[in-house]
Formats: C-alpha cells, structure tokens, sequence
C-alpha cells in the first residue's frame, strides 16, 4: 500500500511538474505582436539612458521570454519610447504604467501618392536664391531614392550644410554626395536605402531634384522635370517595402531626422483611417519635429471622394491633398462604328491604326466564374481566346491579367476616370457612362471591333480640380480644424524612377 502511495504520489508530482514546463512554454510562447510603447519627451538628465530605462521597464512585465529577444529598437534621439514583442498581457501592464503616454499596435501604413510647378507659377524663369535654398535640408520618409539618378547629382554644390549630423549609411553599393547628403533605412527584408519601388525617388525629386532637360515617358509629355527646390539638400530614410511600412519603423525615421537636422520631412504615407493623436506615428513624430522648429509636410490620403476620409488629422503637419494640373493626358478609344471615346492612362503604345476584335473578360475564361473572369482576375483569362483581341475588363487592374494573358489590348472600367495611370499593354480606362456604351456595342454587334489609340496631352482649363482619389475632410478626430490643409499638383507627375525598374518596364512592355 505504501508503494502504491508512494507511486500516486510520483506520478502526481510528475505531472504537476510536466503541467509547469508547459505553461512556461505557452507564455513563451503566446502570440507576441509588435507594439510601440509611447514614453514622450526625452528627460533633461546627461545621465539618463533610454536604452537602459526601456529595458528596465520591458523587464517588469516580460514573461517567458528574454528581454533582449523581445525588444525590436529604441527611440532615444529626439524623443522617447521603444517598439518591443509583446502578448496582450503585457501590453496591459504596461499601458497601466504611470510613465507610459500610450501603447498601441504597429500596424502598417501605405505609400500615398513637370508641369506641376510651371502651373503653380514656379516656372524655370523665376527668382531664386541658390545660396539661400542650398542650405536647406529636406527629409524624405518613404522607400528610398535610387542614388545614381539625375535628379540627385550634385555637380555645382558645395559641402553639406555645418548644422548637418546625419550619415551615410545607405547600405551596401549606396553613395551620397553633396546633394543626396543622407541615407538611411530601417526595413528588416531590404538592408539598403536605395529604392526598389519607385514611390521614394519620385516624391524626393519632386520636392528637391535638380532641374533635368529633355525627359519624358517614352516620348509622352516631354520638358523639364525638377523639384520645388531644386538646390536644397537631400536625406532619405527608408522605412517601407512592397509590403507597406510599419508604424515603428515611421517613428525611427522621425527619431532620427529630427536629430540629424533636417529642416523640413516630407511624407507620402498613411493609414486608411484616422486616429487619436497618441496612437498616431506619424502625428507624434511631426510632434516632436515641430519642437525642434521643423515643419512636416504629409498627404491626406488616397481614400476619396468619401467624406470624412482625410487621415493625417494633427494640428502641427500640413496636410496636403492632390489636385490636377491644366495639363491632362487621355487616350482614345475608337470603334468600328465610329464613335470615339476619351479614356484616362499613360498608354506609350500604338496600334498602328488597325481595328482588332473585341472579347469581354468574362467569354475569355475557362477556368473562372463570371464574375471574376469579367474584371479580368489575375489568372482568369486564357491565352488562346484573348490572341489577337482587345480584352474588355469591367476593372482598371484588369490590364495586368490581360497583358499576362498576350491580348492585344485592353478596354477597362476606370472608378478614376481623371487620373492617368501607366499600363503595360496598349489600354485606356473609361468613365462608366463611356464603358457602358462599349460593352452596349460589344454586346449589340456581329463582329465587334476598336482601335486603341497612343495618349496624348491635352490642355484642362478646369484645373485645378481635387482628385476624386484624395482624401477629403472634415477632421473626423477634430471636427473644428479643418483638413486638408492645402492642395497642390498630385495627378500625371513626371518625375525620377529607378533605372532598374524602367528596364524591367522596358522589358516587358515595348514588343507590341
């Protein structure tokens, strides 16, 4: 009997044992999701150390985990917090903390975004003082810039400005120079500033890139292409991916622009929505930047013409919606009985004059309901049917699965008919009145037939007009401040772009 207690009792203290090592490892091991723990302003104290302090705290509430593992990086140059790996346990905790301003999860934010300065009366003829404008330093939060680019040369400039602290670290085969003063980046997948998408380098130079003659798309819309500042200094931080850009990532860009001594942040980025201020990256960086005298300048986004859609909401940033230009470049669509229908894209290609038959997306399917097949999804449209055929799509992206598929063409249903975006095929984007009358000849003819024809730029006496993508107001967080702030040039903006990405562009477009 006594064995047989001593035995219960063995077995019982084992698993009591095993019960413990597991729920160990499930608090080890429970769900952790970056989070960004808002501390505000830095303490007046030589001897305080951030990094010391947050890992103090992190301390405190971390459980099963090591402190150091759980820690993602520091904000400790212009002001103070920290992003670490937290369960939802430990986020209470530490919300509950005294000397916590807020918590709130990292989430990830996306990228918003020629002739636009001459409309704006900032022609090439206009005064200005080189000197004066040398000095100034802008910060670019976004993907980057591709170094090598015209906009970024830096012949005729001199040494950075004396109140510049910043660095080069742009990763491996990145340099700066003397315009393109900064770099550096903060993406864990991507260890280098230079710019794989595009976004970075066409925001920077549209703000700050030299003045480069003679440029165009593909011969569309040529002329002078420069910033708004041409002889101001350049510093990029690279916070964003083909995956977007992470809240935390957005404050270790603002951390150390304000530090370096930029004097004005320039950022095309945001969420779908607006926030409290607290919770907001880019409104508490823009907070301590103003601080420090330094004004940053942030679209409101691409979520209209809904109301209420404005999502950079703070006070102390200049939000700044996009509106046309007088110069707007369409593409035509001509049928065979005739009519003649103006479209929205950057379409660089001919037809070379010739009528080719029409195949709505959802008859050039197999393999795909309806529904899918008709807005052309990606994967939907075979191969044999579309050869030789304009493909009618009943979406804008449809062009991508339509030149993936070898059509000739394409007609789409554009849901911004005043915005020109580029395809890779021969393809033009219309309103819903004119797609009707396309699908209407499509459905009512024998033996349909059209012809795309190359864009070209026209003269639009009604700008400057708000893009039906820009956000609008009103401030859905501060009723009584109204957003956006101002409006300036966002629609058909010739700027620089990754020699890269226009080979590949090249590459895959220009055998039609």
């Amino acid at each position: 009997m006594a064995k047989h207690g001593a035995f219960l009792f063995t077995y019982a203290f084992f698993i009591l044992i095993l019960s413990m090592s597991l729920l160990c490892k499930a608090i080890g091991h429970e769900d952790r999701k970056p989070y960004i723990v808002y501390l505000g302003s830095l303490p007046h104290d030589e001897l305080y150390s951030p990094l010391s302090h947050h890992l103090g705290i992190l301390e405190r509430v971390v459980e099963g985990s090591s402190v150091a593992n759980a820690l993602i990086r520091s904000y400790r140059r212009s002001f103070n917090g920290f992003a670490a790996k937290l369960t939802d346990s430990e986020r209470e905790k530490l919300a509950n903390m005294e000397e916590v301003v807020s918590v709130f999860p990292s989430r990830t934010y996306q990228l918003q975004t020629t002739r636009s300065w001459d409309f704006m009366g900032f022609g090439e003829t206009i005064t200005r003082n080189a000197t004066t404008e040398s000095d100034v330093i802008i910060g670019v939060i976004d993907t980057g810039v591709w170094p090598e680019s015209d906009s970024f040369k830096d012949e005729g400039f001199g040494p950075a400005p004396k109140k510049w602290k910043g660095a080069c670290n742009g990763g491996k085969n990145f340099t700066c120079n003397n315009k393109l003063i900064g770099a550096r980046f903060f993406t864990s997948e991507e260890e280098s500033a230079r710019d794989e998408i595009g976004h970075g380098s066409h925001t920077a130079s549209t703000a700050a890139g030299n003045a480069v003659k003679d440029v165009s798309f593909y011969g569309l819309v040529p002329g002078t292409a420069r910033g708004g500042v041409p002889s101001a200094r350049i510093a990029v931080y690279k916070i964003c991916t083909l995956e977007g850009c992470t809240g935390e990532a957005i404050l270790a860009a603002f951390d150390h622009a304000i530090a370096d001594g930029v004097d004005i942040i320039t950022i095309s980025i945001g969420p779908n929505h607006a926030s409290p201020l607290d919770v907001d990256p880019i409104a508490i960086g823009a907070f301590h930047a103003m601080e420090k005298g330094i004004l940053t300048s942030n679209s409101a986004g691409n979520n209209g013409p809904e109301e209420g859609s404005v999502s950079s909401v703070a006070p102390w940033i200049l939000t700044v919606a996009a509106s046309s230009t007088d110069r707007r470049i369409i593409d035509k669509v001509v049928l065979r009985n005739g009519s003649t229908l103006v479209g929205s894209s950057v379409n660089s290609f001919s037809l070379n004059g010739t009528s080719f038959p029409l195949i709505h997306g959802k008859d050039a399917s197999s393999k795909c309901p309806e529904i899918y097949a008709g807005i052309c999804s990606p994967g939907c449209l075979d191969r044999d049917l579309v050869k030789g055929k304009i493909v009618v799509c009943d979406k804008f992206g449809g062009n991508v699965e339509a030149h993936k598929a070898g059509a000739l063409g394409s007609i789409l249903h554009s849901s911004a008919p005043d915005v020109s975006f580029v395809v890779p095929l021969p393809a033009t984007g219309l309103s819903n009145q004119d797609y009707n009358v396309v699908k209407s000849f499509l459905n009512s003819t024998k033996e349909p037939q059209a012809n795309i024809l190359k864009s070209e730029a026209i003269k639009d006496d009604d700008a400057p007009i708000a893009a039906s993508f820009s956000s609008r107001g009103p401030n859905q967080i501060f009723p009584e401040i109204i957003k956006p702030d101002i409006s300036a040039p966002g629609v058909d903006i010739l700027a620089a772009y990754p020699l890269l990405l226009l080979s590949q562009v090249a590459l895959r477009t220009r055998g039609v």
